[in-house]
């Protein structure tokens, strides 16, 4: 399932794939990879300068992820450009949910913040379920 929310022209896409092959559900470990894609609808030069994720737990255990860019870069995304990237997070937990947003910054130097959709992380270990 791909989720997808818009801010100020920016679209962010997520879909989520569980990794069972890197997973140890007895070990209370499960692990997913995500796949973002960052549109640039407007008519600005805009440049991802920090992300900030919520990561929550079946349990309710929140972890918040701050820092610069994404996997180690901070694209430039002119209008109509896109920026894709993957990443992953482990849980403790066979479901979860993440969600946060992305600190942009425009040529003239304004910064606003973009949404990035909640997303649902649930592994085949457990009854499939919407957060």
């Amino acid at each position: 399932m791909i989720y997808t929310s818009t801010t100020q022209a920016i679209r962010v896409s997520v879909e989520p794939v569980y990794l069972d092959d890197q997973s140890a559900p007895d070990d209370s470990r499960f692990l997913w990879a995500y796949h973002v894609r960052i549109e640039n609808g407007g008519s600005d030069t805009v440049r991802l300068r920090n992300r900030h994720w919520r990561i929550t737990d079946a349990f309710g255990r929140v972890q918040e992820v701050r820092g610069p860019g994404v996997v180690g870069v901070e694209p430039v995304l002119a209008p109509g450009e896109s920026f894709e990237y993957t990443s992953g997070t482990p849980l403790t937990s066979p479901s979860g949910m993440m969600e946060g947003t992305y600190e942009m910054e425009r040529d003239t130097g304004e910064r606003f913040h973009v949404t990035i959709p909640a997303f649902s992380l649930d592994s085949p270990h457990q009854p499939r379920q919407l957060h």
